[in-house]
């Protein structure tokens, strides 16, 4: 990683300049992008009903659960 000044940094960045190189990329963090586990108990018939739909589409069951969940948020909002 290169070592600028803050202004020199600044500079780039407003005239469009890859600053990339600037910046420690080892240590990026996205707060919305973090995972946290939890336990969601499903009776057998909707594991099942999961499943398949997952193997149907090619994603595992965690995966699609993912998915659906989100769609139904952005819907939601």
């Amino acid at each position: 990683m290169k070592s600028i000044t803050a202004e020199e940094f600044d500079k780039k960045f407003e005239s469009g300049e890859d600053v990339l190189e600037y910046c420690d990329t080892n240590n990026i963090h996205q707060p919305e992008l973090e995972q946290k586990r939890i336990d969601v108990d499903f009776p057998v018939w909707m594991i099942n009903g999961l499943d398949h739909a997952a193997r149907k589409i090619g994603v595992t069951r965690q995966s699609l659960i993912k998915f659906w969940i989100a769609e139904k948020l952005k819907a939601a909002m």
